[in-house]
């Protein structure tokens, strides 16, 4: 396994849309087993491929204390929405900022595992707003994106800031 370097934003690369997996492989299994590691080492709950440049509808979340609930979503779509929450994110492309989102409370989702098995799951609370979070990264979104322009301006300065005085 490998640790991948995870782009951050505003990387230009964040809002492509990634496509859809044509065939699951051991490249694929791969994949998703370096992506694992990588969310483990940063640490985080979720990655999503376009995080590390690989434009291909797979995702990794793992929202266990334990480290022990690692879910793999290839082709994910979201078939059901219910409800509504604000609750506070975070991201890997966006290190050190915190900021409030409105998200649905209560998701299904539809996607295959690493061997090929097509499987539903319904989810709310934190591994809900992972999903949403993580599936927008597949669409090009970053979830600063749902906040004002005046706040992404800030937090673009703020990274470049921080970006000058650790290079």
């Amino acid at each position: 396994m490998a640790l991948l370097p995870i782009l951050h934003y505003p990387d230009a690369r964040l809002h492509t849309r990634a496509r859809p997996v044509v065939k699951i492989d051991e490249r694929v299994r791969q994949l998703v087993a370096d992506m694992a590691e990588t969310m483990y080492a940063a640490p985080g709950v979720g990655l999503a491929a376009t995080q590390v440049n690989v434009h291909e509808r797979i995702v990794v979340i793992d929202v266990s204390e334990d480290k022990t609930g690692l879910i793999a979503l290839i082709n994910p779509e979201i078939i059901e929405l219910r409800g509504e929450k604000i609750c506070e994110e975070g991201c890997l492309s966006v290190p050190g900022i915190y900021e409030e989102v409105k998200r649905a409370e209560w998701v299904k989702v539809r996607a295959l595992n690493t061997s090929e098995e097509a499987f539903e799951l319904e989810a709310q609370g934190l591994l809900a707003v992972c999903i949403q979070h993580e599936l927008d990264h597949l669409d090009g979104k970053v979830f600063v994106e749902y906040l004002s322009l005046l706040k992404q301006n800030r937090i673009k300065s703020k990274l470049a800031k921080r970006a000058r005085i650790t290079v």
